[in-house]
């Protein structure tokens, strides 16, 4: 789950990490009125989305006066903005950070990710800050110094004393870049984040260590230990689609395509995907069932595709080991009937209960496309929506 950066800071904050002082705002009213309250002669005017790359886009501004805020807010409240983040499609601005201004003296980046290599937390420190990471990986990667966090003691004060030095921190400020690494390194594993950047963290000239920008991720699994970060969640930049998934506890993911999948199993699904690609289809989602659906879910799943005008024809790819055949086929016939279906469907079974499920759908007098196996149906599918 993503958080926005007004609410990242928040939770900073909490744990001693150092962040400038600013306030969300909804309208023009709320961002003059927060400046007004900060009452520094510059403020930033940060546009609110779940994305990167605002910047670059126009989404940040500086405001040396009353008057700036409140141009730059009505420039930005409704504004789409479009980034190499959010696609060509954009996101909608409803929400702006006003924050006080800070005399930048050098720019920093401190990022946090678990590395699925070595199943640890990696710290990655560059003095490259303010630039896209990956782009310093690719230009610069000796810039980009890691250090590897054994899970059993955590962060040590030497390691965070190491990348300070390395990404040449001022030295009478090493001693705050360790408080503030560390104190990331506690929000990151506390909140369960499965990222927490600080591009840039800059060190300011009356001597500060401060994150400017901040990004948190969270792992979807341990929201449930975490009611408060549950609370930030922001649907408006979430796909309704997805959203509605979430309500029943489908893995949806929407993607560019004309082929709706339901497949059971999330390797099972990559494989239908890579193999409708292979035939030369685009899927139009990811969506996993899961491997205990009921009837309704399985109903549910198949409305979610369905809503996608994208969508011209849908295969169902169902390997049933703990998933039953016959639960997958009669969800799939009660949506069918429900929305009346008309677009071509093609539905691969396979496993336990395989042949009540193909009798359901034999006998349900729909328009179903059967396949002997996924490579048979991907086919049959790309060939349907070609038509």
């Amino acid at each position: 789950m993503n958080i926005h950066e007004y609410q990242g800071k928040e939770v900073l904050r909490q744990y001693g990490v150092s962040v400038p002082r600013g306030q969300v705002a909804f309208s023009v009213e709320e961002a003059v009125a927060a400046a007004e309250k900060l009452g520094t002669p510059v403020c930033v005017v940060k546009a609110q989305i779940h994305a990167g790359g605002r910047g670059k886009a126009g989404g940040v501004k500086v405001a040396k006066s009353i008057e700036d805020v409140r141009a730059y807010a009505e420039q930005l409240l409704g504004k789409v903005l479009v980034t190499h983040q959010t696609g060509p499609e954009g996101k909608v601005v409803k929400r702006l950070l006003i924050e006080e201004g800070c005399d930048i003296k050098k720019e920093y980046y401190i990022g946090l990710v678990l590395d699925r290599g070595t199943g640890r937390v990696t710290v990655m420190a560059s003095e490259e800050g303010g630039m896209e990471i990956e782009e310093v990986a690719e230009r610069t990667p000796e810039k980009i110094i890691k250090e590897t966090v054994d899970p059993a003691i955590g962060l040590q004060a030497f390691q965070a004393r190491r990348l300070a030095y390395a990404i040449n921190i001022p030295n009478e400020l090493v001693g705050k870049t360790v408080k503030f690494i560390t104190a990331l390194y506690t929000a990151f594993i506390d909140k369960d984040c499965s990222i927490a950047e600080i591009n840039p963290l800059v060190v300011t000239g009356d001597g500060n260590v401060i994150a400017l920008d901040a990004k948190l991720n969270f792992d979807a699994n341990a929201l449930f230990r975490h009611k408060d970060i549950q609370e930030l969640r922001d649907l408006d930049e979430e796909d309704e689609k997805e959203i509605q998934a979430s309500k029943f506890d489908l893995s949806y993911i929407a993607l560019d395509g004309n082929i709706g999948c339901m497949v059971n199993g999330a390797g099972l699904a990559m494989a239908t995907m890579d193999i409708i690609k292979y035939y030369g289809g685009e899927p139009a989602n990811f969506l996993d069932v899961g491997g205990g659906a009921t009837t309704e879910k399985v109903t549910e799943a198949f409305k979610i595709i369905l809503s996608d005008e994208k969508v011209e024809g849908i295969f169902v790819n169902i390997f049933g080991g703990i998933m039953r055949c016959d639960v997958i086929a009669n969800g799939v016939v009660e949506a069918a009937r429900q929305l009346g279906l008309t677009k071509p469907l093609v539905v691969r079974l396979e496993g336990t209960n395989v042949e009540l499920g193909k009798k359901i759908l034999n006998e349900s007098g729909l328009n179903i496309i059967a396949a002997d196996s996924m490579a048979d149906g991907a086919r049959k599918i790309v060939q349907q929506v070609a038509v």
